[in-house]
């Protein structure tokens, strides 16, 4: 279970359509940030072996998603380039809260929200892009973000009882929904 406490607005597909190119950019942005995430949360939290056994692996995997994202820009012609960023991640953020372990929990659960939103942006853009190779591209990588939420919840429970982390998780689940719905003005993999 991916934990979203909402489903993507239409006006997120209507975005998409009408800027791909600007949403296909982002994504290679997007796995940059997922790959630096992980990176962060391995040397914030080096005492921790499994953590940082996971986050190896989540490093490694968003950095070739990188990688598959960059050529498929290159096959396209498509300039990646520098872009503003949306407002999801940062708003996300700003939820964390400064103590810990409740800021281990609250990294770990906002990490795994993010790839949820991922997961199940994926699998609309599988199902309503109509080039065979981006919706196949899209329904290869989608699985893998359900599996990095499943771990950022599991090391979050390293930091805090079931009950804890459950309740938190829907805290921020509902927060985060909040935000989707808000939106973002530019197209955006988040937005």
């Amino acid at each position: 279970m991916l934990h979203l406490q909402s489903t993507s607005p239409d006006r997120w597909l209507t975005q998409v359509d009408q800027n791909l190119n600007a949403v296909l950019i982002d994504h290679a942005h997007c796995e940059q940030k997922a790959a630096s995430t992980a990176m962060h949360l391995m040397f914030e939290y080096v005492e921790n072996e499994d953590l940082c056994q996971q986050m190896t692996e989540i490093i490694t995997e968003e950095l070739e998603h990188f990688h598959l994202v960059l050529a498929l820009l290159k096959h396209r012609n498509i300039r990646f380039y520098k872009m503003k960023p949306g407002t999801y991640g940062r708003k996300l953020k700003e939820l964390c809260r400064r103590q810990e372990p409740d800021k281990a929990i609250d990294r770990l659960l906002i990490a795994a929200l993010i790839e949820a939103r991922s997961c199940e942006r994926f699998v609309l853009l599988r199902d309503h892009l109509k080039d065979a190779q981006l919706s196949e591209f899209y329904g290869s990588l989608y699985e893998s973000e359900a599996r990095h939420h499943a771990t950022y919840v599991r090391l979050a429970r390293l930091y805090g009882s079931d009950d804890v982390v459950s309740e938190r998780l829907e805290d921020l689940a509902a927060a985060e929904a909040t935000i989707i719905a808000e939106g973002y003005e530019l197209p955006r993999v988040h937005s």
